[in-house]
């Protein structure tokens, strides 16, 4: 059983078929027993992904709708949820003159950190699929999972 922390690209293809999805299928299957964690930020960036496909015209809005009240349960029920509090937030702007971040990224990775920080012995997996994010949470001693690699 292992921790893993899902960012926001990771969390995505637990909900919508793209590469790496399969692979993040077998993570979250009851069998595997792994723990799965999420920013509160995670919501608002699920939101705008799904919506951003709708609009696209890559999923109608009945399944979006689904999507969307499926993830909110999840949410709830299924992910551990990490606090976004100030110290998070400080620590983002130091990833930020360390690393060449979006902001929303930093802080992603700055709620593993702070997971890190609390869970001991039990590390987190930092779950992203873009490359740059995860080279940053490699560089600050974090695992590395891309779902897609």
């Amino acid at each position: 059983m292992a921790l893993y922390f899902l960012e926001t690209s990771a969390l995505v293809k637990l909900y919508v078929r793209e590469p790496g999805t399969d692979k993040l299928l077998r993570l979250a299957g009851r069998e595997a027993s792994h723990r799965l964690a999420v920013l509160p930020l995670a919501r608002v960036e699920f939101h705008s992904a799904i919506r951003r496909r709708e609009r696209s015209e890559d999923i109608d809005g009945g399944n979006a709708r689904r999507l969307l009240s499926r993830f909110e349960q999840h949410l709830e029920s299924k992910f551990v949820r990490v606090t976004l509090n100030d110290a998070v937030m400080e620590m983002a702007c130091t990833l930020l003159d360390r690393h060449p971040l979006r902001a929303y990224d930093a802080v992603q990775l700055a709620g593993c950190l702070a997971l890190k920080s609390m869970s001991g012995s039990d590390e987190p997996v930092f779950t992203c699929a873009d490359r740059q994010l995860l080279a940053a949470a490699e560089a600050e001693g974090l695992a590395g999972l891309d779902p897609a690699a």
